[in-house]
């Protein structure tokens, strides 16, 4: 028997098999390792305005063309880095992206500095659990909501970039602060 997924096809967009293995591994499970909270961040930020599909169907070319999203590395990206990512038709050559990647870097080097990880300071917001929307359909998934728009404000306090309160929403459900699988989702 076929397991049950989210419907995410609405408007009818194929859904790549790269989107299916991320939902049923990925989306809405709990992610404490730092280099993963940093890399969904960057990747959330790239997806602005463009489908996720295609991040994920890039996600290799932007590990490999930022250094494995290591944040020490990227921090310390300078203009001779940026114009060769510029170049790099395996990623979106976005400079207003790329400049928000790095100084997103040296904004989250300096909350694991104050935090002791970037991992307690995003969950602090939920006080270290996962909230569970238990969706009955997909419409009912807001945009954003007032847990996004609080951490929205937080970050961009802390000089983060492209964090707005609905990238912030999918950055939330990336890294399974929020649990969004609908309740009929068998990955749950």
């Amino acid at each position: 028997m076929e397991k049950q997924r989210c419907n995410f096809s609405l408007g009818g967009a194929r859904i790549s098999e790269k989107a299916l293995l991320y939902h049923d591994t990925r989306w809405c499970k709990p992610e404490h390792r730092e280099g993963e909270l940093f890399a969904m961040l960057v990747l959330e930020g790239m997806q602005a305005g463009v489908s996720w599909n295609l991040i994920l169907e890039k996600e290799e070319n932007f590990r490999r063309a930022f250094d494995g999203f290591d944040p020490a590395i990227v921090a310390n990206y300078g203009e001779e880095k940026i114009a060769a990512l510029m170049q790099d038709a395996g990623i979106i050559r976005n400079r207003n992206k790329i400049a928000a990647a790095i100084a997103n870097a040296r904004a989250f080097l300096k909350v694991q500095a104050e935090f002791g990880s970037f991992d307690k300071f995003i969950w602090s917001f939920t006080e270290g659990k996962t909230v569970d929307h238990h969706l009955a359909d997909v419409a009912d998934m807001p945009a954003k909501d007032e847990l996004s728009e609080r951490v929205s404000a937080e970050l961009k306090k802390r000089g983060f970039k492209f964090v707005g309160p609905t990238i912030i929403y999918s950055y939330l459900q990336g890294i399974g602060v929020l649990n969004d699988h609908w309740e009929l989702c068998d990955f749950r």
